[in-house]
């Protein structure tokens, strides 16, 4: 069906549309609302780093250098724990519950560990600044051999007393096995070990 009497065609068209209408095609006119903003799906321009808001608050902020401070100095307090391991110091004793252990004598195994605490050859690297375990070695071996005693117990104390007493030292371990305990039965060694801490 053709369109009415009433009605024009043109009006249909859009032909007699004065340019920059709404129906206005290449060079319309400008919107009186200014240029478009870009919304999340639209099109136009994105809106400038300065338009954007400002956050309330930083989410990462900078540590306080006092905090820091004080961090470094609850390090430094702390310090490093040093301690020193002797094992395996193989030596000819004659320590012993009987009687022919005593006289004929054994092989005694002896294992230490020296707590020194604190030791400022962590950062000096000098001998003189912790516990010389060579100077150790002699010591207890003198000690071992020096003189018979009937029990291990006794033995691992009196090295332990004498190692407190001429070294700065928080606590020091003894361990002396035998390897070929004089019992009837098959076991492969005996052990005793003495723990002992510095007198505050």
């Amino acid at each position: 069906m053709g369109p009415g009497r009433d009605e024009d065609p043109d009006e249909l068209t859009g032909a007699n549309a004065p340019e920059g209408g709404e129906r206005g095609g290449e060079g319309g006119g400008e919107d009186p609302r200014g240029p478009a903003r870009a919304g999340p799906h639209g099109g136009g321009e994105e809106p400038g780093y300065m338009d954007r808001p400002e956050e309330e608050s930083d989410p990462y902020p900078l540590e306080d250098e006092d905090e820091e401070d004080e961090f470094d100095g609850e390090r430094e307090e702390t310090g490093e724990s040093v301690t020193i391991e002797i094992a395996g110091l193989s030596l000819y004793t004659h320590h012993g519950v009987g009687e022919a252990e005593r006289e004929v004598g054994q092989r005694l195994v002896l294992d230490l560990r020296l707590d020194l605490g604190e030791a400022d050859a962590t950062v000096t690297d000098a001998i003189e600044d912790t516990v010389d375990y060579g100077e150790v070695c002699q010591l207890v071996a003198l000690i071992a051999q020096q003189r018979s005693h009937a029990t291990l117990e006794r033995l691992c104390g009196t090295i332990a007393d004498r190692l407190l007493g001429d070294y700065e030292l928080e606590g020091v371990w003894v361990k002396a096995t035998k390897p070929e305990p004089p019992i009837a039965l098959h076991v492969d060694e005996v052990s005793v070990e003495v723990w002992r801490e510095a007198e505050e």
